[in-house]
């Protein structure tokens, strides 16, 4: 089983930056494709951004170019720098990895507020 923390997350203007961390536990954590998500009030939780055991990257649309998704395999942690954050960028951010079988546990994720 693989457990998952977040932080990072805060209140910041429009146009600011975030970076978001998730520490992992388990040893087998290299393995997986990671992800990150977020879920807006009211909305479904949605696919941000994944990165491969190797370091190839994927975002959603509303992502690209300004997102980028990093992971640290010996730390056993996956990152997120958010910069020219937007008030549609105002979610509960998640990450998990990615299997066949299913996402592992939720974590509690951490509170991204894009506001002025």
């Amino acid at each position: 089983q693989v457990q998952f923390v977040e932080s990072g997350g805060g209140l910041v203007q429009p146009g600011g930056s975030l970076r978001l961390s998730c520490a992992a536990s388990g040893s087998i954590f290299s393995i997986y494709v990671m992800a990150w998500y977020r879920q807006a009030p009211g909305k479904q939780r949605e696919l941000v951004a994944t990165i491969t055991s190797g370091g190839s990257t994927n975002y959603a649309d509303s992502a690209k170019g300004r997102f980028t998704i990093s992971r640290d395999n010996v730390k056993n942690t996956v990152s997120l720098q958010m910069n020219s954050l937007k008030p549609e960028d105002t979610a509960v951010y998640y990450c998990n990895a990615i299997r066949v079988t299913g996402s592992f546990p939720w974590g509690q994720g951490t509170q991204v507020t894009v506001s002025s």
